[in-house]
Order: structure tokens, then C-alpha cells, then sequence
């Protein structure tokens, strides 16, 4: 016993909080899978929706090839089309929910 806890419920508690790490540590992953790991371009932008699709080419009905949550951050390159931005080869997202972040060169 450890201040009056048994070491199986300090266990227990302990496996809990390193799958929450574990999780917290795994969505940072996916949030920078969704951008397609592009370098540095100059252009930083902020996701302002709830959750924002990332699609494979520059329209509304084409493939979803990742999400960004709200507030999340990514690079992206100055190339606009059809209201979308290019974050990455083959990746775009609405430029509608993107808002380029303080001295960000987004053209």
C-alpha cells in the first residue's frame, strides 16, 4: 500500500493515464498525416470550422483524405482553386475554414 492505496489500484490508474497519453500523442500524428507532411512553404494557417475535410483534389465531391479539428495548424502553399488551398501534393482544403496565422505568406 502507498498512502492507504493498494498497489493494484495505483496500477490500474497508472495503465489509464499512459492509453490517455498514448491517444493525446496519436491525434497530434493524424492531425499532421492529414496535411501530407509537406516542408515549410512560408503559408501557416489555423482550421476556424469544427472539423475540416481534406479532399484529394480541388472540389467539394472528391475522396476525403483526412480531417483537421478546430484550431489545428498546418502548412499550406499560396495556390488557391476553386476555393480551395493546396495544403500538400494531392491534398486541399476550403479556403473558407482556413485563416493564415500572424506574418504567415500565404499570398
Amino acid at each position: 500500500m502507498v498512502l492507504g492505496i493498494p498497489k493494484k489500484i495505483l496500477i490500474a490508474i497508472a495503465v489509464v493515464v499512459g492509453i490517455g497519453i498514448i491517444y493525446v500523442m496519436g491525434a497530434d500524428k493524424r492531425a499532421s498525416e492529414a496535411s501530407g507532411g509537406g516542408g515549410p512553404t512560408g503559408c501557416r494557417m489555423t482550421v476556424t470550422a469544427d472539423v475540416l475535410n481534406v479532399r484529394s483534389q480541388p472540389a467539394d465531391n472528391a475522396q476525403i483524405v483526412g480531417k483537421f479539428k478546430q484550431d489545428a495548424q498546418t502548412d499550406a502553399h499560396p495556390v488557391v482553386q476553386n476555393g480551395f488551398r493546396m495544403i500538400a501534393q494531392d491534398r486541399w482544403a476550403a479556403t473558407e475554414f482556413l485563416k493564415p496565422m500572424d506574418g504567415a505568406n500565404c499570398g
